[in-house]
C-alpha cells in the first residue's frame, strides 16, 4: 500500500517529518559508498568522515526546519530567501564539521548552486514545513494531494548528498593546489585510500572537471528537454543516481545561448530524424528489392547460357 505525504500542517505532518529523519539517519549509518558511474567530490573522503559529514548535514537540517517553523515564513518568502538560506546552512555545517581539523571555515565565495537543485530544495522545504498541498500543480507526475512518502524521502537524501558534495568542493577550492589537498587530507586522516597520492588526486579532479563540463552542456540540457531531474539517493548498495520527472517548461529563460541552441538541435533532431529514418529504411528496402531482382535475373541468365552450351 502506498504511503502518502500529509497535505497540510498538522500532527500527521510532524510525525511524518520525524519518521523521515529517523529513517534517513539509519540509512546514513549503513553505507554511503559511491556506487554510481559518476564522480562525486565526496568520494575523496574516507567512509567514516563521509558518513559523519552527511549525518552532520542531517542534524543541522533538523534544526533549520525547526527554526523556519518558529519564524513562521510563508511559501513565497521561503522561495525568495531559498538561496540565502542554503548558503547560510552550508556555512553553518562546514564550520561545525571542520572545526575539529583546526581549518578555517569553507568560504562561500563564488559558490554556485544549480537552479535545478534550488528548485528541489524549495519543494523539500515546502513538503516538510507546509505539506504537499502548497506545491504547484503539474510539477511532478502525480497529483500533489497524493504525493508518495518515498518521493519526499528521495528529495531529502538528494539534498543531503548535494550539500555534502558542495562543502567538499569548496574545501578543495580553498586548498587550491593538489599538494595542499593531499597534505591536508593525509594530515587529518580523512582521505579515501584510492586518493592518497598527489597523482591520483590530480586525476580525480580532472575527471570531475570533464564530467561537470559534459554534464552542464549535454546531459543537463537533455534532462531539461525530457523534463527529468537527476537525484542522488542512498540505496542498500550505497549512493546511486536516479531520474525523476520535474516540469521545467517555465525555466527555459534561465538557459544561456549555447544551451538554447543545443535544446533547439534536440527539437530538430526529434522532428527530422524519425522521418529521415523512415526515408532511409524505404530507400534501403527498394535497393534491396532491386538488388535481389537483379541478382536473380543474372543467375537465370547464367543458367540459360550454361544450358545453351550444354545442348550444343
Amino acid at each position: 500500500m502506498i504511503k502518502y505525504w500529509p497535505n497540510r500542517q498538522s500532527i500527521s505532518l510532524n510525525n511524518a517529518v520525524v519518521d523521515l529523519f529517523i529513517e534517513t539517519e539509519k540509512k546514513l549509518a549503513l553505507k554511503t559508498d559511491n556506487e554510481s558511474q559518476e564522480y562525486l567530490y565526496l568520494d575523496i573522503l574516507n567512509n567514516i568522515n563521509r558518513i559523519e559529514l552527511l549525518q552532520s548535514i542531517l542534524n543541522e537540517f533538523k534544526e533549520l526546519i525547526l527554526d523556519m517553523i518558529e519564524i513562521n515564513l510563508n511559501t513565497k518568502m521561503l522561495i525568495k530567501l531559498n538561496k540565502k538560506i542554503v548558503s547560510i546552512f552550508i556555512n553553518r555545517v562546514s564550520n561545525k564539521f571542520f572545526v575539529k581539523f583546526k581549518f578555517d571555515h569553507v568560504k562561500l565565495n563564488n559558490i554556485t548552486i544549480q537552479n535545478s537543485h534550488n528548485n528541489l530544495t524549495d519543494y523539500l522545504l515546502i513538503y516538510l514545513i507546509f505539506g504537499s498541498s502548497y506545491i504547484e500543480d503539474d510539477t511532478f507526475l502525480f497529483e500533489k494531494s497524493y504525493t508518495p512518502y518515498n518521493h519526499v524521502k528521495v528529495l531529502l537524501e538528494n539534498f543531503i548528498i548535494q550539500i555534502g558534495n558542495i562543502i567538499i568542493k569548496q574545501l578543495i577550492f580553498n586548498l587550491n593546489h593538489s599538494l595542499n589537498i593531499n597534505n591536508f587530507l593525509k594530515k587529518q586522516n580523512i582521505c579515501n585510500k584510492l586518493y592518497t597520492s598527489n597523482r591520483s588526486i590530480v586525476l580525480f579532479l580532472n575527471n570531475l572537471k570533464l564530467q561537470n563540463l559534459v554534464q552542464s552542456y549535454i546531459y543537463e540540457i537533455k534532462s531539461f528537454y525530457n523534463e527529468r531531474q537527476k537525484v542522488w539517493i542512498i540505496s542498500s548498495e550505497g549512493i546511486i543516481s536516479k531520474y525523476i520527472y520535474l516540469s521545467k517548461g517555465k525555466k527555459i529563460q534561465s538557459l544561456n545561448q549555447i544551451k538554447i541552441l543545443f535544446l533547439f538541435w534536440l527539437e530538430i533532431k526529434d522532428l527530422l530524424i524519425p522521418k529521415a529514418e523512415k526515408f532511409i529504411i524505404q530507400i534501403a528496402k527498394y535497393f534491396l528489392y532491386c538488388s535481389i531482382n537483379l541478382f536473380s535475373n543474372l543467375i537465370l541468365i547464367l543458367i540459360r547460357i550454361i544450358v545453351f552450351y550444354l545442348n550444343k
